[in-house]
């Protein structure tokens, strides 16, 4: 079989949005193709979403917070549609990004008032989230977490009392349509055109997914051609040795307040995360020293842990 040989043409581009034509194609090929990327553009292009909140005076999220026109439910809906993009590196070893949320004058709140590092972009920064009333405040903190597809609450470890977990839709592409139409070169009319529409939500355009939906798809059809061999799992992971304590938040082991405050702030939440903690990291996080560290280390062996420093 020869190679395949067609063009694409980008026509009607708007913003976040731009159709494509791709032919000629052989017959049954426009199909093949648009039912692919399809498939791969809706669930597997990767981005970024909020995945948990905590917000000031606020223990649940079935509740109302002073002064804000919306209840805490529709705030939070609210948050899931803020659109995020990650440069390279904002992840710190696949921790999440942390952000933080103060307005205390009234009028909108807007997405753009999220305070985000210079390595995160907010793609839809005049999406309103709330409304204030005078002599109102909301202050918020937040985790933005990169993913792919969308992935449910109930996946997010628990953590302390106050923070809520919520739903994240990881992908940038927020609609995709594909027909296939019939083509002719020359005199031959057997062959397909395949239109494809994309709409994204501003944090990547529609040509960048094409080209990482084929990158996609290729990866995948390479791995049948010529098989890598599988690197076998270790059978025991840390999380595994730990068990259920590894998943305990610092507050719920007997720490006194400052230090769990210290800890959750330097971003060690879990006893997970103090486990394989360096000692001179953990010297050097604001508000502990050597006796805190010692504070530390009792508490995890109380639980049967020890601080690995």
């Amino acid at each position: 079989m020869n190679e395949p040989m067609f063009e694409i043409k980008e026509e009607e581009s708007q913003k976040n949005y731009s159709k494509f034509f791709i032919s000629p194609l052989e017959q049954g090929y426009g199909d093949t193709l648009g039912n692919a990327l399809r498939r791969v553009l809706l669930t597997s292009l990767p981005g970024a979403a909020i995945t948990t909140v905590r917000i000031s005076g606020v223990k649940h999220q079935f509740s109302t917070l002073k002064g804000m026109k919306e209840d805490v439910v529709e705030f939070l809906l609210n948050l899931k549609k803020v659109r995020f993009s990650l440069e390279p590196g904002a992840l710190k070893a696949d921790k999440p990004v942390k952000v933080t949320i103060s307005v205390k004058s009234s009028g909108e709140v807007k997405a753009k008032d999220i305070k985000v590092p210079a390595d995160v972009k907010i793609a839809n920064p005049e999406f309103v989230l709330a409304t204030l009333n005078k002599g109102s405040k909301l202050e918020a903190d937040m985790e933005i977490t990169a993913g792919a597809g969308y992935s449910p609450a109930e996946d997010r470890e628990k953590g302390p009392i106050g923070q809520i977990p919520l739903d994240a839709s990881y992908s940038p592409i927020t609609r995709v349509n594909y027909k296939v139409e019939e083509t002719r070169v020359g005199r031959l009319t057997n062959y397909d055109k395949l239109i494809l529409e994309i709409w994204t939500d501003g944090t990547m355009t529609p040509k960048e997914a094409v080209k990482m939906g084929a990158r996609t798809l290729v990866s995948y059809f390479n791995q049948l051609v010529s098989p890598k061999k599988v690197a076998k799992a270790e059978e025991k992971t840390v999380t595994d040795t730990l068990g259920p304590v590894g998943k305990l938040s610092v507050e719920e082991i007997g720490l006194p307040t400052r230090v769990a405050n210290a800890l959750v702030k330097a971003g060690y939440e879990t006893v997970e995360e103090l486990v394989g903690a360096k000692r001179e990291d953990l010297v050097k996080v604001r508000n502990l020293g050597e006796k805190s560290i010692k504070i530390i280390a009792v508490a995890l062996a109380e639980k049967g842990v020890n601080l690995g420093v």
